[in-house]
């Protein structure tokens, strides 16, 4: 497991294959055509940084330790200094959160480490 306060290493875009798997889960939330905008939106967006605390207060989720396989997996990743994907986070101001659209088990990873890491992110 990654040891606490280490550096967290991020990719210079959001990887390819984000977007898809933001707009499933995003469908189980908004419809399909609402769903498809929202991902064409966070495309053109800049990335931005954030807290992880605060990221995880704003999406009021719950931590997974690393007792789950895809946190171990990202928690190994920061350990060998393997970049991570930016996150894909939208605004939902109906919800009254912010929905972690993708990369919520590396939000978790990265939480673990340290709480106070700027987490790379575009959101909308």
């Amino acid at each position: 497991m990654a040891t606490k306060n280490k550096a967290i290493l991020w990719l210079d875009a959001v990887e390819e294959h984000d977007y898809p798997a933001a707009e499933s889960y995003l469908r189980l939330i908004y419809d399909d055509k609402h769903a498809k905008q929202v991902v064409n939106k966070l495309r053109k967006t800049k990335i931005v940084e954030f807290k992880a605390k605060d990221i995880f207060r704003a999406s009021s989720l719950s931590l997974l330790g690393v007792s789950n396989s895809h946190v171990d997996k990202d928690s190994k990743k920061i350990a060998k200094g393997t970049a991570l994907s930016p996150l894909l986070l939208v605004r939902d101001s109906k919800l009254g959160k912010v929905v972690i659209a993708d990369g919520y088990h590396r939000m978790c990873a990265i939480y673990l480490v340290n709480e106070d890491a700027l987490i790379r992110c575009k959101i909308i």
